[in-house]
């Protein structure tokens, strides 16, 4: 045992007297050795040369700066120590402030489910709903008399009177009759809530009478008076013209011009000229995506938060009347963001391919118009914006408007009066069927296809610009239609060329526009004629006084 002492001593004495010769060496190194090292530095500085010496200052100043960077880090770690130890008994704080309010809340939330069931209670009948607690919180169905009791949901049990949940709109002839609680209220567990109503609309739909036989300049002129003796909005025979003809020509529609001229109250008042009021939706700044429209499927509570333009997407499924929604102001965000997908929809060659996808599959009780998870886009349907040009609005692309059909309102129409005009009920087929036989009795003559041939020639040489075929296929639709509903073909033309052609000018260079627009001007009047083409001149000289 002495043997292991003596040898357990030296081995300890040796490892203590060579830490100690650590520290020593370390105090050395850095504290008292500097005395050292400034006589090397002195015996030597004087003998060398001027480059020798510069050398040695920095070399000692390098010296010099390796122990005061090692302190300046050792202080600032142990400054960083405190302050976490600070932080850490702050949070701990925070933590137990946290608690407290989540308890609060908790609370709250008991006392409000509280005061809704003495709500629901007081509102009458035989059964009442039992005091719901926390559970209220995790069910994805909110407690009514029917999913408590056990005896079936209706619409007084949830808190809505008989007399007016027994009522529904008859849709053909306006009147309303009573129906079956089932007929008033969407199925139980539906993720559809509002598009099972549509359904439950159009249950006992019975087709209303159309007329049939009105002529597209009846229906301008018709339209006209209505707005006037109906609603007393006034419009100008030019601009209901370019309105019905740029339905034929493209499903969206942009209405764009000063305001108070009647952009939204025009597809408005045409909509219930039809009997087929429309949606409108108010486009927000916030719009980003297609679920700023369409809604999206919520995971938490298993249903999709719909929208009203998919309602009225859904419900124009059904209807024989053509529909329209309003985009209100759409360009108060980018439309090729929110708009995206539907621009891209319209665009397929087969109305087939116009289908939206809602949700992965199809689940049992969903809304019978949807199949598989995926809604149709009907032909029965427009889209209509109003636009401003503003400081808060976005500029509308070359995408956008390619596709889209652009109608200016610059200017009120004078009031006038009228006999009063009845309402006129098409349907979405006759109205198509107008704009075919408009193509068939009123083409484009060929006296004006070859005078665009040559603005088409002299635009591509002098501004790089050409008619695409999609211009040219909505020339097709619209010029027709413009000439059936009272128009001009070369009036036609000239607006479609103001429009969807020279438009492109204003992104150009500005002043290799000013100066080449004179030339296109008389280039134009050489063509078509001085007396023509007005809204095209007036547009380019709008353009060169612009810049």
């Amino acid at each position: 045992m002495s043997d292991f002492l003596k040898f357990a001593f030296e081995v300890i004495s040796q490892v203590v007297y060579n830490f100690a010769e650590l520290v020593a060496a370390a105090v050395k190194l850095f504290v008292t050795g500097w005395r050292d090292y400034f006589t090397i530095f002195f015996t030597y500085f004087g003998t060398l040369s001027l480059v020798a010496k510069i050398l040695s200052i920095l070399l000692m100043l390098i010296l010099i700066a390796i122990p005061i960077l090692a302190i300046v880090l050792l202080v600032r770690y142990w400054m960083l120590r405190r302050r976490l130890k600070g932080d850490k008994e702050d949070n701990a704080e925070l933590y137990r402030e946290i608690g407290r309010l989540n308890r609060q809340v908790l609370n709250l939330i008991e006392e409000k489910n509280k005061i809704l069931a003495l709500k629901v209670n007081s509102m009458g009948g035989t059964e009442r709903i039992p005091y719901m607690g926390a559970s209220a919180l995790t069910d994805d169905v909110l407690p009514t008399v029917g999913n408590v009791t056990g005896k079936g949901g209706t619409a007084a049990a949830a808190g809505v009177p008989g007399e007016i949940a027994s009522a529904q709109i008859n849709i053909a002839s306006g009147t309303v009759n009573d129906k079956s609680e089932e007929e008033t209220t969407a199925p139980e567990g539906s993720r559809f809530p509002k598009l099972a109503l549509v359904d439950l609309k159009y249950h006992d739909y019975v087709r209303p009478v159309f007329d049939d036989e009105v002529t597209l300049e009846q229906l301008v002129e018709n339209y006209r008076l209505f707005a006037c003796s109906q609603m007393h909005l006034y419009y100008t025979p030019e601009i209901i013209r370019r309105f019905v003809a740029g339905m034929a020509s493209s499903k969206l529609l942009i209405l764009e011009g000063i305001s108070g001229t009647g952009k939204t109250s025009l597809p408005h008042s045409f909509s219930r000229f039809l009997e087929n009021p429309a949606t409108m939706v108010s486009v927000q700044p916030s719009f980003r995506d297609r679920t700023e429209l369409l809604g999206y499927f919520n995971e938490f509570s298993k249903r999709f938060n719909e929208t009203e333009f998919l309602r009225a997407l859904y419900e124009a499924n059904y209807r024989e009347e053509p529909s329209m929604v309003i985009l209100d102001e759409m360009n108060l965000a980018r439309i090729e963001y929110y708009f995206a997908e539907m621009l891209s929809v319209l665009e397929m060659p087969s109305h087939d391919e116009w289908v939206l996808d809602l949700v992965p599959t199809a689940w049992e009780g969903d809304p019978v118009k949807l199949f598989d998870g995926k809604i149709q886009v009907p032909d029965t349907i427009w889209f209509i914006g109003t636009a401003n040009n503003d400081d808060s609005t976005f500029t509308i692309t070359d995408k956008v408007y390619d596709r889209a059909m652009p109608i200016e309102l610059n200017e009120r129409a004078d009031a006038f009066t009228c006999d009063p005009q009845p309402s006129c009920r098409i349907t979405s087929a006759h109205l198509q069927a107008m704009f075919a036989k408009a193509k068939q009795e009123h083409p484009i003559s060929e006296a004006t296809l070859t005078k665009l041939d040559k603005l088409d020639g002299y635009l591509q040489t002098r501004f790089k610009l050409a008619f695409g075929n999609r211009i040219i296929k909505q020339m097709y639709d619209f010029i027709p239609v413009y000439v059936a509903c009272g128009g001009k073909e070369l009036d036609g033309m000239d607006y479609i060329v103001a429009r969807k052609v020279l438009k492109k000018l204003e992104s150009l260079n500005v002043t290799f526009v000013r100066d080449e627009i004179r030339g296109l001007i008389e280039y134009i009047e050489k063509v078509f004629g001085k007396s023509n083409m007005a809204d095209s001149k007036a547009y380019l000289t709008r353009i060169q006084n612009l810049y």
